[in-house]
């Protein structure tokens, strides 16, 4: 992996924060859903600072709420030079970056396992992680050149034996 590949990667990441972010906003003014300090949180707890109140933890909630898009989109970089590429690639960083989300929130004691939540709120996580990760794919697909070699489907593992 190159430095080139990195900077591709963070920059991939940083678009999927801003596609999913700009949808988050535009879901919020439909369903007049408030804004979540999770992020703020989970960070307070990962950097051991001391509790404060939503209100004064904006720079910290867009720190984490960005940076984790910014350095996973590296990871997804990594992913389409190695040759997981496309929607496939897509979906599979779309569960890394679900499995960050709570591994972190749920490890601090900040979040709640997902399926205990509504489903609505579920739903729009879900949305949201996908805009991130299509987003971060597409473009990391298209920066970063894929292995030069097409892979070589492999055989079944009953293929050639007698029943």
């Amino acid at each position: 992996m190159t430095g080139k590949t990195v900077l591709y990667g963070l920059v991939a990441g940083a678009a999927g924060v801003a596609a999913m972010t700009l949808a988050e906003k535009l879901e919020q003014l439909f369903t007049k859903r408030p804004n979540s300090y999770v992020p703020a949180h989970t960070l307070e707890r990962l950097l051991q600072l001391p509790h404060k109140p939503d209100e004064e933890r904006l720079g910290l909630n867009w720190t984490m709420h960005w940076g984790q898009g910014i350095v996973l989109g590296a990871v997804r970089a990594l992913m389409a030079e190695r040759g997981i590429r496309g929607p496939v690639g897509s979906f599979l960083f779309l569960n890394l970056r679900l499995l960050n989300d709570q591994t972190l929130e749920n490890a601090t004691g900040v979040g709640a396992l997902p399926w205990t939540w509504p489903r609505d709120e579920q739903a729009i996580d879900l949305v949201h992680k996908g805009i991130y990760a299509f987003t971060t794919g597409l473009l990391t697909d298209r920066f970063i050149t894929g292995p030069d070699e097409t892979p070589t489907p492999r055989k079944g593992w009953t293929v050639g034996e007698k029943a």
